[in-house]
């Protein structure tokens, strides 16, 4: 078998070079550095797959047991590893099943590339057999998608599908592919994608507007820094970090830009959002600068946006000029690579401490701690809570691991209380809220990150949304930690349930099956914990284990996430219990 480079200088030497579509596929993926992959064979792939199977050397085809797990682990990949993750699948039911994990990884900014096959160009439109309009279907959820109906379009499209994805504020991309296209031959030759006309994937910053923002920082009493996921995919941690002790403002992080400063450092002032801390939620309100870099103003994070910092100068730092002014105004916009404009604005900043306005941040987290943190780390309930959990891994981990958490309550005590010392160590799904998320991307997150502990932290219900890929880590023996935090019920709902709806429990509880015997059937080491005396020395023994282990943890059942903002409410308005 012929390697690219040799390919390439056969074709130097004038030779007539001709392969069929579907392996002028791989060697695509190859040129683009992929090594790894997840999918789903079927009939109108197939030739891919045959293709596959001559390159196993070279290229690792991870089976899923759904193809939605397959989009979750090439996010989780993408996420850890910091490359564009791939998934491929079949035509009709197939590639629909990619929809989730494609909308899951718009909305959070993941970059993927899906490559599904397709009926014949000849049958497009006439309702063939697993004939679906998954570029109709996808074109919501994707950052770009396209249909190859003929084998020479192939090179070039995989180009621009790499690049688009990976640009600028990264997301997914589909390409399908029709099975007469992976048939045919073209003449192979393979150039990078560098550029798409009309496409400006990283703004340049503007000088005047980083002097404005410089001159709002450096006059504000009561300055406020919110920092999200664009921190992380920008590689800016350094830069945030250099101006947060440079300009000694409070920093707090959205759900998604969790980890991009030590979780320690003493301008960290916790989480906003929902189920946020109490200080940085309630003074966004009494900031009178807050600088937002990298993130959305997602709705979970403003409350209602007529409440929403109304007093403050805003600074929003961004690579999307969508985002500007979507949701909150923007007095002044910085468009660029958060890495770029923050190194551009830190000589531009005074020096500065701001102690006052910091200690207000101590104070409403000592009236948080009191009121609600001790009691989830430090319960002197009889069951079990999940913040206890949290801290035990924290304490077996030593803080390093890549924490994946599922939607729900678990979610929220997870991204409240980990601890984090290393960047890109949160990965959850934070845009779309996507239960079943959890066991495939930690599979991804751990592959493209093998040298670190992956901790999988899921609910009883979204953990049976995937629960099928257990075998994938059983087939691969994947050293995944899975903890499942079992409270026999939908918790979140069920919260809500009891808040907002007198305790009307409608569909939230779960009768559920023996966790650990299923685990044991997957060939996975599992034990279940359900008393307090027991939790350390289980989860230490997870965590010192070098192969792939379960824990169950049965925890209250009727235990809420506190603080919280009720949907529609303004941050001010937060409760604590």
């Amino acid at each position: 078998m012929e390697t690219l480079k040799e390919m390439k200088t056969e074709t130097r030497k004038g030779k007539t070079l001709k392969i069929s579509g579907a392996e002028a596929i791989i060697h695509c993926l190859l040129a683009e550095g992929v090594d790894l992959l997840y999918g789903y064979p079927g009939g109108a792939i197939m030739p891919v797959y045959d293709e596959l199977y001559k390159f196993q050397d070279k290229l690792t085809h991870i089976l899923t047991r759904h193809e939605q797990g397959a989009t979750h682990a090439a996010q989780g990949y993408a996420r850890v590893s910091g490359r564009v993750g791939v998934a491929m699948a079949t035509s009709g039911p197939g590639a629909t099943n990619l929809v989730t994990g494609l909308a899951d990884a718009q909305i959070d900014s993941t970059p993927m590339v899906c490559i599904t096959g397709q009926v014949p160009r000849h049958l497009l439109g006439s309702d063939a057999f697993q004939e679906t309009d998954i570029i109709g279907i996808s074109t919501p959820v994707t950052k770009w998608n396209y249909q190859i109906t003929k084998a020479s379009e192939i090179p070039e499209i995989i180009a621009k599908a790499f690049y688009i994805a990976k640009s600028g504020r990264p997301g997914p991309v589909l390409i399908d592919i029709t099975k007469n296209a992976q048939f045919e031959e073209l003449m192979f030759s393979y150039k990078k994608c560098t550029g798409v006309r009309s496409y400006n994937a990283v703004p340049k910053p503007d000088k005047k507007a980083l002097e404005a923002a410089a001159t709002l920082i450096n006059s504000a009493q009561k300055p406020f820094i919110v920092w999200g996921q664009g921190v992380i995919l920008g590689k800016a941690e350094e830069e945030l970090k250099a101006f947060v002790e440079k300009a000694g403002i409070p920093a707090a992080w959205t759900i998604m830009g969790a980890s991009a400063l030590d979780t320690d450092h003493p301008l960290n002032v916790g989480m906003v959002g929902m189920h946020g801390n109490y200080g940085p939620n309630i003074l966004t309100n009494e900031c009178d600068v807050l600088i937002a870099i990298g993130m959305r103003f997602d709705d979970r994070v403003t409350g209602r946006l007529d409440d929403y910092a109304t007093q403050a100068k805003v600074i929003h730092f961004e690579i999307d000029p969508a985002e500007i002014s979507k949701n909150v105004h923007a007095d002044v916009a910085v468009l660029g690579d958060s890495k770029e404009t923050l190194a551009l604005l830190l000589p531009l900043i005074n020096v500065n401490k701001h102690e006052s306005w910091h200690n207000r941040f101590k104070e409403k987290y000592k009236i948080e701690f009191d009121t609600v943190i001790k009691n989830d780390i430090h319960p002197t309930k009889e069951g079990l809570t999940m913040g206890e959990v949290i801290e035990e891994i924290n304490i077996a981990s030593q803080q390093k691991a890549v924490i994946v958490t599922d939607v729900g309550q678990h979610q929220m005590i997870g991204c409240r209380y980990a601890k984090f010392r290393e960047s890109k160590s949160n990965i959850t799904s934070g845009g779309l809220g996507t239960m079943g998320f959890a066991l495939p991307a930690a599979i991804g997150a751990k592959q493209g990150a093998m040298d670190r502990e992956v901790v999988a932290i899921i609910g009883d219900g979204g953990y049976q949304m995937t629960i099928q890929e257990l075998g994938v880590i059983f087939q691969h023996n994947i050293p995944v930690k899975i903890v499942v935090l079992n409270n026999d019920h939908l918790g979140m709902v069920r919260q809500w349930q009891e808040l907002f709806f007198e305790k009307r429990y409608a569909s939230t509880v779960m009768v559920n099956p023996d966790f650990v015997k299923i685990a044991e059937g997957y060939h996975i080491e599992a034990k279940r914990v359900s008393e307090r005396k027991d939790l350390k020395s289980a989860v230490q023994e997870m965590i010192a284990s070098d192969k792939p282990y379960f824990l169950e943890v049965k925890v209250e059942k009727e235990d809420n996430v506190f603080p919280m903002i009720p949907s529609g409410a303004a941050v001010s308005e937060i409760r604590l219990k």
